[in-house]
């Protein structure tokens, strides 16, 4: 008797210990393709930074329901086809529940449409701002699985025209990358500018990653502008700003979010753009954004400036947390648990280890959350879009320098008056 009374403790004992091994071990694996080389390298690399800084907070907290979040990260090149074929063997054959990425639309929308809506399975870019993306969702095409950081060129188009006409830019010259981010963002921006008196002598697109863009900005000059607007990303950017400047374009300039770059600064030199400015979704500043500013470089050696940082980790830490709230693994339900994560009625949440660990708490017992990111509060609407600020920029003495901001209220009552 007493040596069956042995034999079972010893087996319960070995069933404790490996459940409690298997719980260390046990990972909950989210797919990532990003931008990590390419036009877009700068960008992606800040993000995968940033959605594994979100993830490294939440398991410092306890994880979600004992299992540590992990990432699965592959390299878009910046190229779609490629992006696609990565995101579909992290669905098909790593059976990811959610896929972040990518960064810019020309990678988030062939992603959206050949992987993750057929497959029902949540993807959440933190960057790609084309309204392409909102007519997909009210077109009936996303099967409501998409949700993104930023906000539509839609807006930000309408909010750069603004700014363009108050800086005094009356004729510009376009030159922009010649995809779905650029030409909706040009063909946004060029409508509300127009409305508001600018004239636009010319519109050139540009593909990407060539060796030189002398003919581009030849097109360009033509109608003696006051101005350039350079909707791009740093490299090719820096590349075409160097030619308009060579060929003895005018030294102002009007930049999309993407030349919120030092790398771009730097390869054009800070000296020819004493008078640039531009536009970026902007962020309402909340505890998260303190705590993301004086945290991130030590984590990810990147500065917390770029342009997708403090997004991407508000898209980690919200989809870290529809996992924990959904309970599983099931894409249906991380779906919903989506919007509860930034709940209205919810207890405000806010970044980092000790607020995670409310936050998983408040979950375990039940209770709505509302997580208040570092670019500030988020809400979805049903296509999976927010809404925010935007922040007007301008360049001082080699660096970004806020000249203001625009509020979603502004933009909208704009574009209401330009329709």
């Amino acid at each position: 008797m007493r040596k069956t009374i042995l034999q079972l403790t010893t087996a319960l004992a070995l069933v404790t210990m490996a459940s409690a091994a298997q719980a260390a071990d046990c990972k909950i694996t989210v797919g990532l393709v990003m931008e990590l080389t390419g036009p877009a390298g700068e960008y992606g690399q800040a993000g995968a930074k940033s959605v594994e800084m979100a993830f490294r907070d939440i398991n410092a907290a306890g994880g979600v329901r004992g299992c540590d979040l992990a990432t699965d990260t592959r390299d878009s090149q910046s190229q779609g086809n490629i992006a696609v074929d990565a995101a579909t063997q992290l669905v098909q054959v790593k059976k990811v529940p959610v896929i972040i990425g990518g960064i810019i639309s020309s990678v988030s929308i062939p992603i959206l449409t050949s992987v993750t809506a057929p497959a029902k399975i949540v993807q959440v870019s933190p960057a790609s701002s084309s309204p392409t993306l909102t007519a997909l969702g009210r077109d009936g095409k996303t099967n409501g699985i998409f949700f993104r950081t930023i906000t539509s060129d839609a807006l930000q188009g309408v909010a750069a025209a603004k700014y363009a006409v108050d800086k005094g830019f009356k004729k510009l010259s376009v030159i922009h990358v010649n995809n779905d981010f650029g030409v909706n963002m040009v063909a946004e921006f060029s409508r509300a500018y127009k409305a508001l008196g600018g004239t636009i002598v010319s519109d050139t697109p540009y593909n990407e990653k060539q060796s030189s863009y002398a003919s581009e900005v030849t097109a360009a000059m033509a109608g003696e502008p006051d101005g350039l607007y350079l909707v791009s990303t740093p490299v090719d950017g820096a590349t075409v700003a160097r030619t308009w400047i060579s060929q003895g374009g005018v030294q102002k300039f009007l930049l999309n979010d993407g030349m919120n770059s030092p790398d771009f600064i730097e390869s054009v030199g800070a000296d020819y753009l004493k008078d640039a400015y531009g536009t970026s979704s902007g962020t309402s500043p909340t505890a998260s954004t303190d705590y993301f500013m004086k945290n991130y470089k030590e984590f990810s050696g990147i500065e917390p400036s770029n342009p997708a940082a403090d997004r991407s980790y508000d898209a980690g830490a919200i989809v870290g947390l529809a996992i924990a709230i959904a309970g599983s693994e099931d894409p249906a339900k991380i779906k919903d648990a989506m919007y509860k994560a930034v709940d209205p009625a919810g207890t405000p949440i806010f970044a980092g280890k000790e607020e995670f660990a409310k936050a998983l708490g408040l979950i375990k017992d039940g209770k709505p959350i509302r997580y208040e990111g570092v670019i500030g509060p988020v809400a979805f609407d049903k296509y999976g879009d927010i809404t925010g600020p935007f922040r007007l920029w301008k360049i001082v003495d080699g660096k970004v320098t806020t000249d203001g901001e625009m509020t979603t209220d502004d933009v909208n009552a704009l574009q209401a008056k330009l329709q």
